[in-house]
């Protein structure tokens, strides 16, 4: 059905924290994971009382080599069939899925190759859902409010992050697995109708050189191709993957090792990651609310580099609540740093191309970012944390580098906002 061309003028004028379209998908967004959390809550416990520890770790890995295996397979998926159309499919199988889980599990005791089973699957589904859901923003919503939806959409991971394992935990000591595993559903299927109103925007025509029908294979080559020729996207996508490989192990593993090594034990480990997180949800904040920052190109790569150095650093300040002051320094830097990555990927991507480049930029978090845990933990093994944090840091530099060796990165605006007229 046409949409009347009043409504149109208004979705692509209004800012985006006012679009009803892009709130919608928000509100969404949030439920979908919220439900992960209490998942990955129900499906660890699961685990433990059906095995030993070992075992719980099998379990929760098990989801994880689909996920990144197929992960670049998914964007080509979400390209050709449209993103919109298969977030919504892959939402629906999870929501499915799991909420089978829930009755197989009230009705039985929860066999260790069950939840093997179900973790593989989400895990292949998730493929298909994480390159579609955030290739979705550019579809959503005008270029110039890109910044401000990824600062919104990096609040709503957070707000996942932390309503998410509270209600699992809920759920688990009221009702046991199968409740649990009940509730992940009812969250994943509370996004089926918002998404279901959600709107696609036009886009503008596609690049002249776009994507020649094909293969999947031939499609995810083109894709690749696309993001090592394109001036901009190729140096930001190869900038985060550096920066994730050496910053992600050091503040997930790194961290544990650190208190450990201190005697700060958890709460210290507490305090640490959670100023980290307060600082990641300021930066979000701030781009929610200002939409644009100037000179972002440069803003990415000061903010790359502070984050960077306070990482490297983290481990050498003597006290406690001095390392809490420089995580929440390094959240916000790289909080920064991450949204405008993604804002300036996201707006210079052809239409045509955004499932493929969002699932590249995927990979490297869920999948290649990983690689780097069990490195971080031999490093602190054999040298401590310092030099461990040091060279993580100095690792994560080199994407600095790769930043200002890119005249088009350090040049990088993100779009103004189109006055009414102008728009007209």
């Amino acid at each position: 059905m046409a949409v009347p061309e009043t409504v149109l003028h208004e979705h692509v004028t209004a800012p985006a924290h006012r679009d009803g379209n892009v709130l919608r998908w928000l509100a969404a967004y949030t439920a979908s994971l919220v439900g992960d959390s209490v998942y990955f809550v129900a499906l660890g416990w699961s685990a433990k009382n059906a095995a030993g520890p070992t075992e719980v770790g099998l379990v929760m890995a098990s989801g994880a080599v689909p996920r990144a295996l197929l992960m670049l397979g998914g964007g080509v998926v979400a390209d050709r069939f449209d993103p919109r159309r298969v977030v919504l499919g892959s939402d629906a199988l999870r929501c499915l899925l799991i909420l089978t889980v829930a009755v197989v599990i009230a009705l039985t005791e929860p066999a260790l190759w069950l939840l093997v089973a179900v973790a593989l699957v989400f895990g292949a589904v998730d493929a298909l859902f994480v390159p579609a859901v955030g290739a979705l923003p550019p579809l959503l919503t005008t270029s110039d409010q890109l910044a401000r939806v990824t600062g919104m959409r990096a609040l709503s991971v957070r707000l996942g992050q932390i309503a998410g394992p509270p209600v699992g935990g809920l759920a688990m000591g009221l009702g046991g697995p199968a409740a649990a595993f009940a509730v992940a559903g009812l969250f994943i299927a509370l996004s089926l109708p918002l998404l279901l109103t959600t709107r696609i925007r036009p886009h503008g025509p596609r690049d002249a050189e776009g994507p020649k029908p094909g293969t999947a294979r031939q499609e995810l080559l083109d894709g690749l191709r696309y993001i090592r020729r394109h001036r901009l996207i190729g140096p930001l996508v190869v900038a985060g993957a550096i920066c994730e490989l050496g910053l992600t192990g050091t503040l997930n593993v790194g961290m544990v090792l650190l208190n450990a090594e201190r005697g700060w034990g958890p709460s210290g480990y507490g305090w640490v990651v959670g100023s980290f997180c307060a600082g990641a949800a300021a930066s979000a904040s701030l781009l929610a609310l200002v939409g644009r920052l100037p000179r972002a190109g440069l803003v990415l790569a000061g903010t790359l580099f502070l984050g960077c150095a306070g990482a490297a650093v983290l481990a050498m300040v003597p006290t406690l609540w001095l390392a809490a002051v420089l995580a929440s320094v390094v959240g916000l830097n790289a909080g920064v740093f991450g949204s405008l990555d993604t804002a300036l990927i996201q707006a210079a991507a052809d239409p045509a191309y955004i499932g493929r480049v969002t699932s590249v930029v995927m990979l490297t978090l869920v999948g290649l970012a990983p690689l780097s845990y069990p490195l971080v933990g031999a490093a602190i093994g054999v040298w401590g944390a310092a030099p461990a944090f040091l060279g993580c840091g100095v690792l994560g530099g080199v994407s600095v580098v790769v930043v200002l060796a890119s005249r088009a990165v350090r040049h990088a605006e993100l779009p103004r906002r189109r006055s009414r007229a102008a728009g007209a």
